[in-house]
């Protein structure tokens, strides 16, 4: 197995990360609903490391999570169909959480990844996994490009040189006539960070990347349009005052929004 194998490889295992936030939450009965991420971790016996089993940690997880079922939600909810991409999906549950109408839904991720995924979900004639690299020249093939399409990039970007994500802008923005994306970064000082401190670092991962200056990945008339916050107080609103108080300090202050970016992007 080479080394570029073996990293993407060690980034699946940090699909569980997420999910065991989404579980916890569902358990307390707040931020989000995902019955099927308290199963998966049931199933697999994932054990989270020191850093990931942080509630704290948690709470961001599922906020995050919930920022882009909300954004998903929003732009299929206009009159049309949609073709919707969960890109780097793991085996999040976003397409049962949110009400996907007419919308034609692709989750897609490793080949690994998405045969997992496969034991899980079912796929029918409006909802498929694609066992895809972000990456690949080839990203788009089969997927129909008269429709709207929105792409969510969740906990993704941070994996991907600025080089192939300019490159994944340019298919994308070459092969839809109207397209929509919400993608989550580090910011270059997070990216820094996260050699040192990082729940990610528990399965083997230290080599993320960061992006200050979301127009560096602008192509053609994909267009960077809007920073959105990644921990809105309504959500947060939900915990109890004491973790509500600390979440605020960890994940929604000015030195979290220093770390953490939220960019949304559009072909105008």
């Amino acid at each position: 197995m080479t080394d570029h194998v073996e990293e993407k490889k060690k980034v699946s295992d940090t699909l569980f990360i997420p999910l065991y936030g989404k579980a916890y939450v569902t358990k307390k009965g707040i931020i989000l609903n995902d019955p099927m991420a308290e199963k998966i971790i049931q199933d697999n016996d994932f054990t989270p490391g020191r850093k990931s089993k942080s509630r704290f940690l948690s709470y961001f997880m599922a906020i995050r999570a919930k920022v882009f079922d909300d954004y998903v939600s929003e732009k299929i909810a206009s009159p049309g169909d949609t073709v919707v991409l969960n890109l780097g999906c793991g085996l999040d549950g976003r397409s049962l959480r949110v009400d996907r109408k007419n919308t034609l839904w692709y989750d897609i991720d490793l080949y690994d990844v998405a045969q997992k995924r496969k034991m899980y979900y079912d796929e029918d004639e409006n909802y498929k996994i694609l066992p895809r690299d972000v990456t690949d020249e080839g990203i788009f093939d089969g997927i129909p490009d008269d429709r709207p399409a929105v792409i969510l990039m969740e906990g993704l970007c941070m994996y991907l040189k600025r080089e192939e994500l300019k490159k994944f802008f340019a298919r994308a923005e070459s092969h839809f006539g109207e397209v929509h994306i919400l993608a989550d970064f580090y910011s270059e000082k997070a990216a820094k960070l996260s050699k040192y401190k990082n729940p990610i670092n528990e399965v083997g991962v230290y080599e993320v990347y960061g992006l200050d200056d979301p127009r560096k990945v602008e192509c053609g008339k994909l267009k960077f349009v809007s920073s959105r916050d990644m921990s809105p107080y309504h959500l947060s609103d939900e915990l109890p005052a004491t973790d509500r108080f600390i979440f605020r300090k960890l994940y929604a202050g000015s030195f979290a929004r220093g770390l953490y970016k939220l960019y949304e992007y559009e072909k105008i």
